[in-house]
């Protein structure tokens, strides 16, 4: 007698995501606000030993009128690339997201492209995109406006065929 099963669920897609909690979303950020301080800190570091003068024009600048605006949207900018290179090259994860095991999804569960990564990343740059992710769930606008969600790994299931 020959075996005829057929899986009938073999092309059925079943996905059950769990949003991050507000908690979990607010430790990401602080961790990932630490780890790029650091690196900011020391590329400045390294590029002060190959390039003294860098010491001296930081210290002319800094003292110049308009300086601290143009820093600051400097620092955004720079941040939101940071954040979209880590979540690039980890499949939606960021040294925070590893450390309370969450990840940044598309909203039906598949791995972000990089476009993606990095749109969420400048999308940081917004001022008070911050303060859009206060409430439960946690909710930011780079998450609304790339259509991603971040998803703690331990309750969310993934199947795909």
């Amino acid at each position: 007698m020959e075996n005829t099963e057929v899986n009938l669920l073999a092309d059925i897609e079943s996905t059950h995501l769990v949003q991050a909690s507000t908690g979990k979303r607010f430790a990401n950020y602080i961790i990932d606000l630490i780890i790029f301080y650091i690196a900011i800190f020391a590329s400045a570091f390294i590029f002060a030993m190959i390039n003294p003068g860098f010491v001296d024009w930081l210290n002319t600048a800094g003292n110049s009128a308009g300086f601290g605006v143009l820093d600051r949207l400097i620092g955004l900018i720079l941040y939101g690339l940071f954040m979209g290179l880590i979540e690039t090259l980890t499949k939606g994860r960021s040294l925070g997201k590893l450390i309370t095991r969450t990840r940044a999804v598309n909203q039906d569960g598949t791995t972000i492209s990089a476009g993606t990564a990095f749109l969420r990343g400048l999308c940081r740059a917004v001022p008070f995109d911050g303060f859009s992710a206060l409430g439960s769930p946690s909710f930011p606008w780079h998450d609304k406006w790339t259509k991603t969600y971040v998803i703690d790994i331990k309750d969310s299931t993934i199947f795909q065929s």
